[in-house]
């Protein structure tokens, strides 16, 4: 399967080798996390089983449709701070910064997964087509995991745009495999960065504390990357996946304050708090950070994990003025600047008015393709998912 994508050889994989967080081992050789966890991060006693995912009770989906918008128009004005973001749906956001334009972890696919037979479905497309967005600076990929790489997003992107590529140790092998130009592609090092060779722009790959794979035999074969994207009068900070890690005072003491923090809320557990933030940790990375607007991403596309699908929104809108968090919570594909910010509001529960006050649309059949038997598929999945 071509959505599995490519294992680096080469050159690519020598400089990867060179990297302070490639370690060889007797269990095998791959990118590690520098520190240790934290302690109270991980509750090993809690460890979910696919029996769990597969009978999970509680509202792991919504009822109905999330309110949204489609974000042309806006984006036809222009900004009057100079920074604007548009959240499109899980970790994908366009970010246009001081006439520039950079798309974060960029999936249009409808399910994440090796597979559009099966695995996590959206809840609801994109606000809009790929095809439709404006020409883009830069597309930056913080990891090579299914809800962040998606395959047919990439193929897509590529022939529409002739934009760079700005991604972690690796994952350009992946990229190359399905049609990106070499020269399009660039492979960051925590604490390197790309210039843009026309524009005051700056992307630099920061540490996060994750892992990464496409399959069950490259667990850690490429880099994960936190990524801040700077001009000489904004800083983005990008969480892309991540547990709570001191290194976020180390980018802070670095970078200095951020105008807006994107920082995974979603898809989280007891036992996977060393490598997902949930939003109580959050909220506590947005403060190791320095504080700025807090845009949260990482929520209200897929069901990744036990919980229900809206409380990582509604932990934070209780959580998050009692600590003085400027949240940023705007509709899928409503454009906001951080300067001019509204108060969060739970818009999210429209999409669950119980079914009786709600007209149910007629549901089509569903294709065969659909109904494939999921086990038929390639044991492809990493574990946790994302």
């Amino acid at each position: 399967m071509k959505s599995l994508g490519k294992r680096a050889s080469g050159l690519r994989l020598e400089r990867m080798r060179d990297s302070p967080r490639y370690l060889k081992s007797e269990a095998g050789e791959g990118f590690r996390n520098v520190h240790p966890i934290q302690p109270g991060l991980r509750d090993s006693t809690e460890r979910p089983s696919l029996g769990d995912f597969l009978c999970a009770e509680g509202r792991r989906t919504p009822q109905g449709p999330l309110p949204s918008v489609n974000p042309l128009d806006a984006w036809l004005k222009p900004t009057g701070s100079g920074l604007r973001a548009t959240w499109l749906g899980h970790s994908t956001v366009l970010i246009e910064i001081d006439g520039l334009r950079v798309l974060t972890d960029p999936v249009w696919g409808k399910r994440a997964s090796p597979s559009q037979l099966a695995g996590p479905k959206r809840f609801q497309p994109v606000p809009l087509a790929l095809k439709q967005l404006p020409a883009l600076d830069a597309v930056i990929i913080s990891h090579d995991h299914y809800d962040h790489l998606d395959h047919g997003t990439i193929r897509e992107l590529v022939k529409l745009q002739g934009v760079p590529f700005i991604t972690s140790l690796g994952v350009g092998a992946h990229l190359q495999a399905w049609g990106v130009p070499p020269e399009r592609i660039v492979e960051l090092d925590w604490w390197e960065h790309w210039q843009h060779p026309a524009a005051e722009l700056r992307i630099h790959a920061t540490p996060s504390q994750h892992f990464s794979g496409r399959s069950l035999g490259d667990r850690n074969a490429t880099l994960w990357s936190s990524l801040v994207i700077e001009t000489p009068r904004h800083r983005v900070f990008f969480s892309g996946d991540t547990g709570l890690t001191s290194e976020y005072a180390a980018i802070r003491e670095r970078f200095g304050g951020f105008d807006l923090v994107m920082l995974e809320v979603g898809a989280f557990h007891p036992s996977w708090g060393d490598i997902h933030l949930g939003p109580e940790n959050a909220l506590k990375a947005l403060q190791h950070l320095g504080g700025g607007a807090f845009l949260p991403v990482h929520w209200g596309t897929f069901s990744l994990a036990l919980h229900d699908w809206d409380q990582p929104a509604e932990t934070l809108l209780e959580l998050g003025p009692k600590q003085g968090a400027q949240l940023l919570m705007p509709r899928l594909g409503e454009a906001v600047e951080p300067a001019h910010g509204e108060p969060a509001k739970p818009w999210w529960r429209a999409a669950d008015v119980p079914a009786h006050r709600r007209a149910k649309p007629a549901r089509p059949a569903r294709p065969a393709a659909e109904t494939e038997d999921p086990r038929q598929l390639p044991p492809a999945m990493p574990w946790p998912l994302d």
